[in-house]
């Protein structure tokens, strides 16, 4: 939901981030340019005393092209020979310093597992038992293949039972329950006007492809994609028992259907707009607008009859899903059903299902494998169970100290964004107090959560791999309407402890730093504070940012969506994003393929405030360490020229076309080498780190260059 903001999203099931550009070079040409870069790095130097040259720990500096001059393109200068020579492994559709990150992870966290499988003596309900039944029944593929469709029948029954559009509507409830994504989702989260209580969401849904687009637009790539999930659909049917006649007939229903709701949905720019997607009505008001939704009588079933007012994400979807139920005959609405649900459980079924859920994926992804069973099945039970084996996760991975340096280096940056706030000359002092006093409200969590989750009313076993899915996605949709007419969990985290990523949560003005992600490259205790500021410092920038990027500037202090800002400042502020915009906008990874600066503008500005204010706080650590004595220069680099590079390499990636046009479309983040190359610019202090000249590719004419915190 747009509550959060993410460091990075991942498209489905074996996408990544970004691509890069390769740049192939001449030993000739490699070794003129070294010699200017070096003279560059000299020039740099002069601007601060000389410190001793010393080896440097952090950064990979076999990973550059220094062919490629670092005032051309950055991205290329830091990552450019680790990308000429680093294939993407086949299973993967991108990889970069994310995925050898994970990978190290996973070494961890398959351990833990297997450990956990190998005991059959766990005392049953205890945290360790349900780690342990839910990896060993994952892994059990021998079980998956003789149970076959056993476990999946009963609900298979219920869809078959539909006879009218009221037992259409229960059925709809019962999907809401198993999180099938069908027609469209309700759930509880924070009143986002009004933050102190939780609220009734609901909001569009319905559709299998990554986005409305996908049904939508008649060039040749989305055709390519619609006819690789018709045959999914028909392979699918087919497998369930359907004559290939019938099954060509049901995966076109299902198509039709999908296309009328991406019709009526908003796409992800529009999805952006807090305001125009918080719609709040009684309950009442809402069963009268979108009748067939059966919106009275599937509250009391999933415990939510107390609730009098729904916050309506999308309106006239609603109107229109609610007019489909009725007009589209029943029996499409059953086939319609019966593919999410499937779809929705694939992972769980014999292999024949899981492989032609791949074969649909690899169309998208570009992935030319599939990832071994137990990485998957490792992901399946973080996002089941993640904070029951993140507690033994944390124990072994996540040191007192790391969180110790990672408070510090938050309360370092939030600083420096204070300064960057009083400092502005476009804002005035009406709006940077406000802007003060949501800053100083920041919740800092680093590691795991204070309260770990209560799993004891959730039942796992080694009978059944789909049976556990489906009791835990019961379990879950039941854990978070439970917060209904509940005080604020303020505890609460929304990423398990191995995660590597990141987040800011505007209702809760918050900030959020799983263990995962705190480790190298991002954060290395050995490194210099060169390198970890322009890693997990720029990280941390970046989800203070979100505080105050074109989505979360529009809550305040308390979390609540509203305008504190002055007529004017607003005005100044939209002249700048609409600087960043127009830049990313224009840059193209592919032939016909352009970034979306409206849909990555929240992402871009992060990226730029979070380098911003990561460069700053360094500054001072650095003042406060060295004062006017020499500073060392690792590696023989300065210490400026080593937090740019930290901040390149974190973001170094390679993708696929597939998962790259995937990203473009869907992803509000921008890819990997314009989230490098993007803010530094725009960022003198890049300019000065080495030594570019005005002309320079890298370099922005001062008048369109862009700086907003």
């Amino acid at each position: 939901m747009f509550a959060k903001s993410y460091l990075l999203l991942t498209l489905g099931t074996a996408a990544g981030l970004a691509l890069t550009g390769c740049a192939s070079s001449t030993p000739a040409a490699t070794a003129t340019t070294t010699t200017a870069t070096t003279a560059t790095a000299a020039t740099t130097a002069e601007a601060a005393p000389k410190g001793p040259v010393m080896p440097g720990i952090g950064l990979d500096l076999s990973a550059r092209d220094l062919s490629v001059s670092p005032c051309d393109n950055f991205f290329e200068y830091a990552s450019g020979t680790w990308v000429k020579n680093t294939p993407i492994p086949a299973a993967e559709s991108s990889w970069g310093s994310w995925n050898t990150l994970i990978d190290q992870n996973n070494v961890v966290l398959r351990n833990i597992l297997e450990t956990a499988a190998a005991n059959k003596t766990a005392t049953k309900g205890t945290n360790a038992q349900k780690v342990g039944d839910f990896y060993a029944s994952a892994m059990d593929t021998m079980a998956i293949e003789k149970a076959g469709l056993k476990y999946l029948q009963p609900e298979l029954a219920r869809i078959a039972a539909i006879k009218d559009l009221k037992s259409l509507q229960s059925a709809l409830v019962r999907q809401q329950m198993l999180q099938t994504r069908s027609v469209f989702g309700v759930g509880v989260r924070q009143d986002s006007k009004k933050s102190t209580e939780y609220a009734l969401y609901m909001g569009q849904g319905g559709l299998t492809l990554p986005d409305r687009d996908y049904y939508l637009k008649d060039d040749a790539r989305s055709k390519t994609i619609r006819t690789a999930y018709t045959t999914y659909l028909t392979n699918m049917f087919k497998m369930l028992g359907d004559n290939s006649a019938t099954a060509s007939k049901n995966a076109a229903t299902v198509l039709r259907l999908e296309t009328r709701l991406a019709k009526a949905s908003k796409d992800r720019v529009a999805l952006r707009d807090r305001y125009a997607n918080y719609n709040k009505m009684t309950v009442a008001e809402a069963n009268a607008q979108f009748p067939n939704l059966g919106l009275t009588a599937m509250l009391p079933q999933v415990g939510l009859g107390a609730a009098k007012e729904v916050i309506v994400g999308q309106p006239e979807f609603m109107k229109e899903a609610s007019a489909a139920l009725k007009q589209e005959p029943v029996g499409d609405w059953k086939t319609y059903l019966r593919a999410h649900l499937v779809n929705s459980v694939s992972s769980a079924l014999p292999k024949a299902y899981v492989d032609e859920s791949f074969r649909f994926n690899q169309v998208m992804s570009g992935a030319k494998q599939q990832q071994p069973r137990w990485k998957r099945m490792l992901r399946a039970t973080d996002g089941t169970l993640g904070e029951a084996f993140g507690q033994i996760y944390v124990e072994k991975a996540f040191t007192p100290e790391t969180k110790k340096k990672a408070l510090e280096m938050v309360a370092n940056i939030k600083e420096a964004m204070g300064e960057h706030i009083q400092a502005l000359e476009w804002m005035s002092p009406a709006t940077k107090t406000e802007a003060m006093k949501k800053l100083n409200g920041f919740t800092v969590k680093i590691g795991y959560p204070d309260k770990w989750k209560d799993y004891s009313a959730l039942t796992i076993s080694r009978e059944s791999y789909l049976k556990n899915v489906l009791a835990a996605r019961q379990w879950e949709f039941k854990d978070n309407v439970g917060h209904y007419g509940k005080p604020i969990d303020r505890t609460e985290w929304g990423m398990t402890p191995p995660t590597v990523n990141a987040y800011y949560n505007s209702s809760m003005n918050e900030i959020v730093f799983p263990a995962g992600i705190m480790q190298p490259p991002f954060f290395d205790p050995k490194a210099d504070d060169a390198v970890n500021y322009g890693g997990m410092g720029a990280v941390i920038g970046h989800e203070i940012t979100h505080g105050f990027d074109d989505q979360g500037r529009q809550s305040d202090a308390e979390g609540n969506l509203r305008d504190w800002w002055t007529k004017e400042d607003a005005a100044e502020f939209s002249k700048r994003t609409d600087l960043v915009g127009k830049q990313y906008s224009a840059f193209s990874p592919l032939d016909s393929v352009y970034v979306n600066g409206k849909l990555t503008m929240g992402e871009n500005l992060a990226d730029f405030g979070g380098t911003a204010l990561a460069y700053s706080a360094l500054q001072k650590q650095l003042k406060k360490q060295y004062g006017s004595d020499p500073r060392p220069q690792y590696d023989g680099l300065t210490p400026e020229q080593r937090f740019f590079l930290a901040w390149a390499q974190v973001w170094r990636t390679s993708m696929r076309p597939e998962a790259l046009r995937q990203q473009v479309l869907t992803d509000p983040h921008s890819p990997a080498q314009y989230r490098t190359n993007g803010p530094l610019m725009n960022m003198p202090e890049f300019y000065e780190a080495f030594g570019c000249k005005e002309d320079a590719k890298m370099v922005r004419a001062q008048d369109v260059r862009a700086r907003v915190w």
